[in-house]
Formats: C-alpha cells, structure tokens, sequence
C-alpha cells in the first residue's frame, strides 16, 4: 500500500504557527507523552504488512524522522533488495513513477541499483517512448532518480535531459497552479541536492491527517527549540572568544555558521557534534578572512609555521590580533578533541591539526599568488582551492565529532578514503565562485575559477564559462553519488551528514539580482 493512500485528510491543510506546537513550559509533559505515543504508532505501522514498503521508508526520510527507525527500515529496504533478482519487479503493470522511486529509494540508502531497470520505457530507436512525455508523475520521478546518477550512466543523463525538457511550462500548459509548482520545485530542489530538512514543512503539509506527519510536526518543533538553544550557545561562545572584538572587518556571522552543522547534522540527539563544528567553521571564516583581508605575507608566513609546529612558543613573532586568533585555534582544537576522547575513547588531535595545517598551506599557496601578481592556470587553481574551501577540515572534524574513529585503524579511514571530503570541496569551491555577490564588507584578495578559466579559454562568455562550472558540479555529483553507495568504510550517519552538507551549498552561494539569499532565508524561517 502507497503511504500516501494512509493520508486521512483529502485537503491539504496549512501547518500550524510556531508557536502553537512548539513545546512549552505549561504542556512540556503533554508534549513529550504525545511523541512517544507517536514513535510507537508509526513504528507498529511500519510493523505491519501493507505499510512495509518503500513509500513509508521515503516518507519517513521526507518527514525527518527516520533516525527514530533505523531498525524498521534497515528491514523494509533489505526485503526489497533482496526481492529484486528473484521476482520480475519491473513488469509491464510497473509504471514509470513505480520503477524511478523504487530505483531513487534504494539508490539513496546506499544499494546498488542497475540503471538498466529504466531500458523498458525506450523505443527501439533509443530514445525514450514519447507517450511518457504526458506522464507529469511518471516524468517528475524520473527526474528525481535521474539525480542518484553516477559516472557512466548515459540512460540517466538521458533521464535527466528527456524528463526536464519535458517537464518545461510551454510542454504542459494543461497544469493547474499547484502541479506547476511542484513541477517547478522539482527541477529547481531535486531531493537529492536539496538539505533533508528544507522541504519538511511541505511534506508535513502533504501527509497531513496521518500519524507520521503528526511525529514529524512535533519533531520539527523540537528541533527549533533545539536550534534556538544551539545559536545562543554559539552566540555566546563567539562573544566571549573575543575574535570579533579584533577583526572588524572579518565576518560575524553565528548564526550563518550554524546554518551548516544544523543543516548536516538532523538528529536532534546529536546537540554537541552540532555545537563543536560550529565552532570549527567559525574558525574556518576567520582565518580565511585573516589571509584575505588582515595579513601582510610576511606575517602569514609565520602564521602558517606557528599551525604547521603547532608550538605556542612560535606565536610571539606574530603580532597581537594574529597571535590571538592562532591562540584561539589552539585551545578549541584542543577541547573538541578532548571532548572526543572523552565520548568515543580515541584522541584525534594529530588529525586535526593536520587538517589545519593543509588549510593554512593552501591560503599561503593563494596569499603568495595574489603578493606576486601571479595568474595561475584553472586546473592549479581549482586542485588548492578544494583545500582552501576548508571542507576537509569541516569533514575531518564531523567524522570524528560522530565517532568515526575509535582507534589509530579506524581514525586513519578518514585519510585513506577521501573522494567524499574531495567531492565537497569541489562543490563548494565551484558554488563559491560561481557567486554573484560578495561577503558583506568584504574586499579581499579571492580569485575565481571562472575568471582562470575565461583567461585560458579566450573568446568564452561569463555565460559559457558558468555553464562549464555548472557542469563540474554535475559530474562531482554523480562521483559522490558513487562514494555513499554501500559498501562504505563510512557509517549512514556520516554520510548523511556529508550529503546535507553538499545539499546546503547552494543555499549558501546561489545569490538572485538583488545580491541576496531568498531562499536561505526561507530555510531560516522554517527551522526556527
């Protein structure tokens, strides 16, 4: 059975205000009573015969609440996978809608899936039967699978390109205002480029009158509270650091920090992973700020050496408001690894500071650059500047702040497998130069790919050249696609957080005409 067939309500119904479901002091213990009821009611259901499928799995995941059943769906997902070679799943009575769900659902828990299971719905000639054109269903799953492509998969390049030529405005006038909507929030927010949690109002919205979006209600008024909580926490921790005090120029921005822990790391229960990578991305900002804005070469030089040793007496040399910022790198990464040690048994502090150390080097690869008038080509560019992104500090940080590693062994997975920290820092890099604003009150020394990359390719278009760009993210999306599916020396938890991490990019560097983040704002708006 379809969970969307579970729905007891026909009409889609607005979801409350805030402050009339978010838990307070007067109905603290009604509230909490009631989600417990609520787990167990939907974890009988997910228990019980007809709402054992793949729908319920996607709906949970849609819903954010699917870390409450990670049991359940372990079993709803290997019954299906194991099905698949021994019973013909994609019969004549299986529709396109059926097929790419089933396909983008599997794809996203991590099984390997054959993109050949999409062979059946093309003509003789290749070409995708044109009768699907009409199936605006069929056409929006289509595309919505095509998204878990990986390298080589040319019957999903051409998903994506027969389903978004066909899902245009002018090739179904015959949609009404809501379908349109969808149609357009699909090809804009694929669910697998778009944080978990940004979409969760309109799913609550959409399964509304069903027990799971009544969890999902009270889930989402507990993570505000949650974020709420966090942010002053954060706050206050900046103010007292005292950094902002010293760089006036440099961006203070916590909440904006926050924005990528919250949006990475969705289980309310992991609070203090949330806080500490906050912390670590803030330090990310101000040192980048640092070396773009601050710093004469000289004294960067210096800076780095002193992370490089990783030796207080080296900070003497570096004039006070550098000296206090390094100062500051120290003692955080000091008691984020303690508070590690102290969680999962293994002191990772070597491995951060190694993170540290190869951020630094590569903003001295880019300070000396700009010092010296040198022009580099793209590709030297591109291959620093996925480690001056600071994503590799920011996901050597989360995996173990998760407890990907326990001992000397497990710790070193992080530096053996790293196509997933690679992937995000091309992402990010790429996202950043394609933005088409600057940081408030900034005006520092930032090259940009797209400007290597029209200066090598004489005669191409800012046009041409963000084209190319956009095509880079695509193809690192199809090898990240790659990196998360199983088997992986990663936990499902880590590489969630690492895919919401890449999903929140965008959000984070898409700027409109008026050189602002509508829907950052949006996002903002909703999680608190």
């Amino acid at each position: 059975m379809s969970i969307d067939k579970c729905v007891t309500g026909q009409n889609i119904q607005p979801i409350p205000s805030q402050e009339s479901f978010r838990p307070n002091d007067i109905n603290k213990e009604e509230f909490y009573i009631k989600h417990s009821q609520l787990i167990e009611e939907v974890r009988n259901l997910c228990k019980n015969g007809p709402f054992k499928t793949l729908d319920m799995v996607d709906a949970l995941r849609k819903l954010c609440i699917n870390h409450h059943f990670k049991e359940e769906i372990t079993s709803i997902l290997k019954m299906f996978h194991t099905q698949m070679p021994y019973v013909d799943d994609y019969t004549d009575a299986q529709t396109l809608c059926d097929v790419s769900n089933r396909f983008r659902i599997l794809r996203q828990e991590g099984y390997i899936v054959s993109a050949d299971v999409f062979e059946r719905f093309k003509q003789k000639d290749g070409n995708f039967k044109q009768e699907m054109a009409q199936d605006v269903k069929g056409l929006v799953a289509l595309y919505e699978a095509s998204q878990l492509s990986i390298e080589a998969e040319h019957i999903l390049e051409e998903a994506a390109e027969f389903s978004s030529h066909a899902l245009k405005d002018e090739n179904l006038p015959f949609l009404d205002q809501d379908e349109t909507t969808m149609v357009r929030d699909t090809l804009e927010h694929s669910y697998q480029r778009t944080p978990s949690t940004f979409k969760v109002k309109k799913f609550i919205n959409l399964f509304f009158g069903s027990a799971i979006s009544d969890l999902a209600k009270l889930e989402l008024a507990i993570a505000q509270h949650l974020h709420r909580t966090e942010v002053e926490e954060i706050s206050k921790w900046w103010k007292d650091l005292g950094l902002a005090d010293e760089f006036k120029l440099a961006r203070n921005q916590p909440m904006h920090w926050y924005l990528w822990p919250m949006a990475g790391i969705t289980d309310p229960c992991l609070s203090e992973p949330r806080i500490e990578l906050t912390k670590v991305i803030a330090l990310v900002y101000i040192i980048d700020d640092i070396f773009d804005v601050y710093g004469k070469l000289d004294e960067l030089v210096i800076l780095t050496e002193a992370v490089q040793r990783w030796d207080r007496n080296t900070l003497a040399q570096l004039p006070y408001h550098l000296r206090i910022c390094i100062q500051a790198l120290y003692d955080v990464t000091h008691e984020i690894s303690d508070k590690i040690y102290k969680n999962h048994g293994f002191n990772p502090i070597e491995f951060l500071k190694q993170a540290w150390t190869s951020l630094c080097e590569a903003f001295l690869v880019e300070a000396k650059w700009f010092a010296s008038g040198y022009m580099p080509t793209a590709e030297d560019y591109f291959k620093n500047g996925i480690i001056s992104s600071g994503a590799n500090v920011v996901i050597v940080h989360m995996f173990f702040l998760l407890g990907g590693g326990t001992s000397k062994e497990s710790a070193n997975t992080i530096n053996d497998n790293q196509g997933i920290s690679s992937c995000l820092g091309k992402i990010l890099r790429l996202w950043d130069d394609l933005g088409s604003a600057k940081d408030e009150d900034q005006d520092g020394n930032d090259g940009s790919y797209v400007t290597y990359y029209m200066k090598e390719n004489e005669g191409s278009s800012v046009e041409s050249a963000r084209e190319h760009v956009m095509e880079m993210i695509n193809n690192t999306w199809k090898q990240l696609n790659k990196e998360c599916l199983s088997p992986s020396p990663f936990s499902a938890t880590f590489i969630n957080a690492c895919l919401n991490l890449a999903r929140m990019i965008p959000l984070m560097y898409n700027y409109d005409e008026n050189h602002t983040l509508p829907l950052l704002k949006d996002y903002i708006s909703c999680m608190f």
